[in-house]
């Protein structure tokens, strides 16, 4: 276990740095909030699509959803969570180069405890998330499950299934492809997926349990402890709120391009996950 913990703090780092070299010697005419955000993004996919197909390999392979176990849930949960404290530590250059841009006079000086203010006042929900998965779904995923429900694991890290479309939807947007059909569509899967693997994966988790306990769809609630109704809610409720932010994004969009104008929208800073 301590090699996968040891894995992911290499390689998460190490692929941010790598693509911000390679983004600013590619892309010379970017400035640096434009490499560290796409830099960002780009991390944030490949480690959305590996825990993808590590979900989809755990639930694949439990046939009862309760004791069935498969060693990727927790190698997995050790492998990502370096990547959850570095990318706090990305979203935070993003922010702060992206105030240096802007010519905000807290950024020009240098970091600062004002500029880490600024940061998680703006993005304090997602900061907020990170340290959750870190803080709280990772130790109970490690030690309080007695070796329970290794299907619903798998199906959790199937919500990031739609993480790589808003990266490229973002990605596209800095290219100056926000205007084309391949970003039209490209929202139009952000949309299905991220509803798809975010919201209706709650039903679906209730229903499969019920399905093997021969308990009705509407009253699996009933049969479960109260924290992990809690716990679901818990996690579901900032997936309507993402969910919400994507909707008002895609109707700007459509709005924007309805009346022919343009590619004057700046490129979309991080606002969901």
């Amino acid at each position: 276990m301590l090699t996968a913990l040891l894995c992911g703090a290499v390689v998460f780092p190490a692929l941010f740095f790598s693509f911000r070299k390679g983004l600013r010697d590619r892309f010379t005419h970017w400035n640096e909030a434009d490499v560290v955000c796409v830099s960002e993004r780009l991390v944030s996919a490949i480690h959305a699509s590996l825990a993808t197909a590590a979900g989809v390999t755990v639930v694949a392979s439990c046939n009862d959803v309760m004791t069935d176990s498969h060693w990727l849930v927790n190698w997995f949960v050790l492998f990502g969570a370096p990547y959850m404290a570095f990318d706090i530590f990305a979203m935070y250059l993003s922010h702060y180069h992206t105030q240096r841009v802007r010519g905000h006079s807290s950024s020009l000086s240098g970091h600062s405890l004002q500029t880490v203010k600024a940061f998680l006042s703006k993005g304090w929900m997602l900061v907020l998330h990170h340290l959750a998965l870190l803080l709280i779904f990772m130790p109970i995923t490690l030690f309080f499950r007695r070796g329970l429900g290794d299907f619903f694991i798998g199906c959790l890290f199937t919500t990031e299934f739609s993480t790589p479309f808003v990266s490229v939807g973002n990605i596209l947007i800095q290219l100056g492809l926000d205007d084309t059909r391949l970003h039209r569509i490209n929202g139009v899967i952000i949309l299905w997926s991220f509803f798809s693997c975010r919201i209706l994966l709650f039903p679906f988790m209730y229903w499969m349990y019920g399905r093997q306990f021969g308990v009705p769809l509407h009253r699996v609630a009933f049969h479960l402890p109260l924290h992990c109704n809690v716990g679901n809610l818990a996690i579901l409720a900032p997936q309507v709120y993402w969910f919400i932010l994507l909707l008002r994004k895609a109707k700007r969009l459509y709005l924007r391009q309805s009346r022919g104008g343009g590619g004057d929208e700046k490129p979309l800073r991080r606002n969901e996950k």
